[in-house]
């Protein structure tokens, strides 16, 4: 056991110490600030450049519709032609001409905008919009109806069905499906993106001190499965670090960030964009009730076990894929069973946070190539208890055959030089006494 610590420090010292795991640190979490709170900023960015658009209108309609604004001035003419307009589009400073045809039971047969450069999808959207608010109220005005427009108003309902869940002593506590399903997402999808990254950063590992003959000077020392597990367990504790640290810094980041560039009010869009996410959602108080009534401690507990059992599973198949090969390009062939379990986990996981209590979520979640990103997927609606037992204990038992068979395969090849070996030479290698 002295030697496996030993292993585990020297594993996690090399990599800490390295000047690329540093920057890493220290850069990736401005990486994701910035996807956080650029996007944000970029909204609050308009074009505010006054453009003119020559109108020709045979319908009638324009007049009333195109509105000048802060932007856009709207230039009538009702006489010209196309052609014309497109001899003076440069000396009449024109960004677009727009051709409204003529009226068809009351809509225009066409409406048309030409430029010499890609129109702004915001100054189409917007003359689309304020000729279609036109053509409704005049196919509305059509029926001579008394009050039609108190009527269609009065007519517009929305309802928002809200759930609750009854606990066992009977208590009420406020859900949201969608709640669930975003916290289902994260979670299933951070356990396939570290098992996948930490699986093959063990395998890179064990590739280069082959390549450098280390690994020849260890197993001097220690036994192969030893080195297998201590620089598993090694390379874990060194992303589990780098992971928590990523966490503080992007927090952080974003906050100091969003607060300095933030504008002080919401633009008009801005505020659409809330009400419409509020709409969604609830009313805030309700989703605090909701994030409040949910029960972390079992998720929280789920999360570590099946991260902890799923990558050492994972982990266990990637030394064993690094310890048979010379380089990263052999390992292609030997890598694509591995990962495929990984993949079907991670497209099961979107049908599972749909449809929590299926046939295939259930067997998905109880299968232990699957069971981390699945289960994870199935936790936040709430899974019976003999589940969550029932699919830990395969995952666990899975885990220990999947270490002592890759450990056979580990010694062997770890000392191999010069040959590609086959999925076949490797199951041989697994009836070997010595």
């Amino acid at each position: 056991m002295n030697k496996i610590y030993l292993i585990i420090e020297r594993e996690f010292l090399t990599r800490v110490k390295k000047k690329s795991f540093i920057l890493t640190t220290l850069l990736t979490p401005l990486l994701f600030a910035a996807l956080m709170v650029v996007p944000v900023l970029v909204q609050t960015i308009k074009d505010t450049d006054h453009k003119t658009i020559a109108v020709i209108d045979r319908s009638g309609l324009a007049q009333q519709a195109l509105e000048n604004t802060n932007e856009l001035a709207f230039k009538f003419y009702p006489d010209a032609t196309l052609d014309s307009l497109k001899n003076t589009f440069a000396t009449e400073g024109l960004y677009a001409v727009v051709s409204i045809g003529e009226l068809r039971n009351n809509t225009p047969s066409a409406v048309e905008m030409y430029a010499f450069k890609q129109p702004n999808l915001d100054v189409q959207k917007n003359i689309e919009t304020r000729l279609e608010r036109v053509v409704e109220q005049r196919k509305l005005d059509s029926y001579n109806i008394s009050g039609l427009d108190t009527i269609m108003n009065s007519i517009k309902t929305q309802l928002d069905v809200k759930t609750f869940l009854w606990g066992e002593k009977g208590e009420e506590k406020a859900s949201n499906s969608t709640v669930y399903m975003v916290l289902s997402y994260i979670l299933s999808f951070m356990i396939y993106m570290f098992i996948f990254m930490f699986g093959n950063m063990v395998m890179r590992s064990v590739i280069e001190e082959k390549n450098n003959r280390v690994i020849e000077v260890i197993v001097s020392s220690v036994k192969p499965f030893q080195l297998m597990l201590g620089k598993i367990v090694g390379v874990a504790s060194v992303g589990l670090l780098q992971f928590l640290i990523w966490i503080v810094l992007t927090l952080g980041i974003s906050f100091i960030i969003g607060g300095i560039a933030a504008p002080s009010a919401p633009l008009p869009e801005q505020q659409e964009i809330v009400q419409q996410a509020t709409q969604e959602l609830g009313q805030s108080k309700d989703i605090i009730a909701m994030i409040a009534g949910i029960n972390f401690l079992p998720i929280i507990t789920s999360f570590i076990l099946y991260f902890l059992f799923g990558y050492l599973l994972y982990a266990s198949l990637f030394a064993a894929i690094g310890s048979a090969v010379e380089n990263e390009a052999d390992t292609q062939q030997l890598i694509l069973p591995v990962t495929i379990p990984l993949i079907i986990g991670i497209f099961t996981m979107v049908h599972t946070f749909q449809y929590p209590d299926s046939a295939l979520s259930f067997w998905a979640s109880m299968i232990p190539l699957t069971s981390p990103m699945v289960m994870m997927a199935r936790i936040p609606f709430g899974v019976p208890f003999w589940e969550v037992f029932l699919s830990l204990a395969l995952l666990f038992f899975t885990f220990l055959a999947i270490v002592w068979f890759a450990g056979k395969i580990y010694r062997t090849g770890i000392l191999m030089y010069g040959k590609k070996p086959s999925l076949a030479e490797m199951w041989k290698w697994l009836t070997y006494k010595n």
